[in-house]
């Protein structure tokens, strides 16, 4: 490379140094805001309105976010830029109207007559109509039957709420009861919105359409109609008993201020389980349920909106690693991450692993019931990178943890992991009418796996271990035919073969291995003519692969660390990947990225790392730079 480009590199990489830096909090952790669509803080809205809570300032900054990203085509997308999404859009407007928007305004009229266009909000997801259930705008019998009974089902039984995600099941049980209790939002402003429907929702009789027309999707469709018809000759006793294993199941997992799973939904769905029942509003646990919803809250001069969850322990943990690359002390962030390692709360993966000692780490600040080995697995890394014998326990619990959450079982899914827990994997599931949205399990991926083959390999397990031997052999099954392979957590295809790449090399598969090879030129036939990477949310359902209308800094990174990972650090593209990144950065330091390049559940709720932007692009300005002075082209380290 030329010597006034390898100035520019050294220049950017110093800047991009300094500006993460700077946003380092005092305690050494860093925390950057999540967003997701226009569906979180449009639910936030309906919540105040349902609790008549209302804080207008407030919502009228959050109408100033929902109107800044409706889209052209009338509704909003569930991303950046994204194409139309009927339940995004109906929630939105609604929240709209509650907020005081003039239903005649030309951005309403915009909205309405696509929602119009596309069906009405007739053909909206299951979560948007039990939503617009509790507030009298479609009757219960539009939502699919899920009895509170189902608290009392056994562990053999077909359906368990051990059997579907965590995310799944904290959202679920408090909904349970709102559905057995069918309450009615307060909504002091009386606002409805029948506009929004081409038949009016007392005439529409195929509410209950299922995810598709699979065998399965029959079957329950079917199994939903008898349970309507017998449900009401369910013994009172069975529902009350239930209704009090539904409360000790979320009493138990309030999770402080960062309430019930820590995520929006389920948190939402507490705030209103707590008032449906009749807890009064300074109730301990109804005031930290409330206090966990508003710590979401994004609140800026002009706008606000509420984040999905937070995200310190993954920011923590990511830009801990790129801090390190650059050559900084990562003893603060260390400090801070090694004691919120969970080592004494058996969380609900222990119904699989009953006698596996807890040892990971979770997403958020707290959430003890629901570590996940991602988190765990870079936590883990950066300790053992970092050096200090301190961490040596921490490790070591870490990779204890690790190995025994691996899967096993039938072969395709032997030796991978899934993100909270083993053998989430009774696919059936998604068919049943109320996964609608298709993401009620948490099976094992690609790039959760690859992170814990890193993790296992840097800290010195043997690639001929047998958990290493399994693991390898899951993510040589789940290679696409075109080389590259699928990110159930990050956009897409780029993120799946970075992280895989990462792994093979840390687990000592050389560069000349056809797995190898075969994903490398899958990688470079995707670079841009600029030199960098894009890849569209739209390849979690038709799109191509590797490809969008414009490189962003993310994807960038991870191309180039993939590539320099498996020994091409000295390839053209990778010089060009570089430059790009040094070519596109801001003058503070920081990079720009509107498109999203994260995913909650593929095809329905997408994420935008706001730190995504800054350190990964700094981990690959750093590596590139090590490795040229390194001159071996040995990345040696699993991350």
């Amino acid at each position: 490379m030329r010597d006034t480009a390898d100035i520019e590199i050294q220049q950017a990489l110093a800047k991009a140094t300094a500006a993460l830096g700077r946003l380092q909090k005092p305690d050494g952790h860093f925390v950057f805001e999540l967003e997701a669509d226009a569906t979180i803080p449009a639910e936030y809205v309906l919540l105040e309105h349902f609790l008549d809570r209302i804080d207008q300032p407030l919502e009228d900054k959050i109408g100033v976010y929902l109107r800044g990203i409706q889209g052209g085509h009338g509704g909003w997308p569930l991303f950046h830029d994204g194409a139309f999404n009927i339940s995004a859009s109906v929630k939105a407007y609604f929240a709209l109207k509650a907020i005081g928007d003039d239903p005649a305004a030309p951005h309403m009229i915009r909205a309405r007559d696509a929602i119009l266009a596309a069906g009405g909000a007739e053909r909206s997801n299951v979560f948007t109509r039990a939503q617009l259930a509790l507030f009298g705008a479609v009757p219960w019998h539009a939502v699919p039957v899920m009895p509170l009974e189902i608290m009392h089902l056994p562990l053999w039984f077909p359906f368990h709420l051990s059997k579907i995600s965590y995310w799944s099941r904290t959202v679920v049980v408090p909904l349970l009861v709102l559905m057995a209790k069918r309450p009615t939002a307060r909504n002091p402003r009386e606002i409805h919105i029948p506009e929004l429907f081409c038949t009016p929702p007392d005439r529409i009789t195929d509410w209950i359409q299922g995810p598709d027309s699979s065998r399965w999707s029959a079957f329950f469709k079917h199994l939903d109609g008898v349970l309507r018809v017998v449900q009401p000759w369910f013994p009172q006793r069975l529902a009350q008993s239930a209704n009090a294993k539904a409360e000790a199941f979320v009493h138990a997992r309030i999770n402080g201020d960062d309430g019930l799973g820590g995520i929006y939904p389920a948190i939402a769905n507490s705030v209103m389980m707590f008032d449906t029942l009749g807890y009064p509003a300074d109730h301990p646990d109804a005031v930290l349920a409330w206090q966990a919803v508003r710590k979401l809250l994004v609140v800026q001069d002009d706008r606000a909106y509420c984040q999905p969850c937070l995200s310190p322990i993954w920011d923590t943990g990511l830009a801990g690693h790129a801090l390190a690359e650059a050559g900084v002390s990562t003893d603060a962030a260390c400090d801070w991450l090694r004691p919120r390692q969970i080592l004494d709360v058996l969380g609900d993966w222990t119904v699989r692993r009953p006698n596996l000692r807890p040892g990971g780490w979770a997403f958020q600040y707290e959430n003890p019931h629901y570590p996940d080995v991602d988190d765990t697995a870079v936590v883990g890394m950066l300790l053992h990178r970092n050096g200090d014998p301190a961490h040596t326990e921490a490790i070591a619990r870490a990779r204890e943890w690790v190995v025994g959450m691996q899967s096993s079982g039938g072969r395709k899914l032997d030796g991978g992991w899934g993100a909270f827990e083993p053998e989430n994997t009774h696919l059936y599931l998604n068919r049943i009418p109320f996964a609608d949205h298709g993401a009620l399990l948490d099976p094992p991926t690609s790039d959760v796996t690859a992170r814990c083959v890193s993790f296992l390999a840097q800290i010195g397990m043997s690639p001929d271990d047998p958990t290493m031997l399994r693991g390898l052999a899951f993510l040589r099954r789940e290679q696409e035919p075109n080389g590259s392979w699928f990110g159930r957590w990050g956009t897409n295809y780029i993120y799946g073969t970075w992280s895989v790449l990462c792994a093979l090399n840390a687990a000592g598969i050389p560069p000349d291995d056809p797995a190898v090879a075969k994903a490398v030129a899958w990688l470079l036939s995707v670079q841009r003519a600029d030199g960098g990477w894009g890849e569209d949310e739209e390849t979690y359902d038709r799109a191509a692969p590797g490809l969008y209308k414009a490189a962003t800094p993310s994807q960038t990174a991870w191309a180039v660390l993939g590539l320099m990972a498996v020994g091409q650090s000295e390839h053209p593209a990778v010089a060009r990947g570089i430059e790009h990144l040094a070519r596109t950065q801001r003058p503070d330091g920081e990079w720009d990225e509107k498109p999203y390049t994260a995913v909650g559940f593929p095809k329905v709720f997408y994420l935008r790392y706001h730190g995504y932007r800054l350190y990964f692009p700094l981990l690959a300005l750093a590596r590139y730079r090590a490795l040229r002075r390194a001159n071996t082209g040995r990345v040696a380290f699993g991350f």
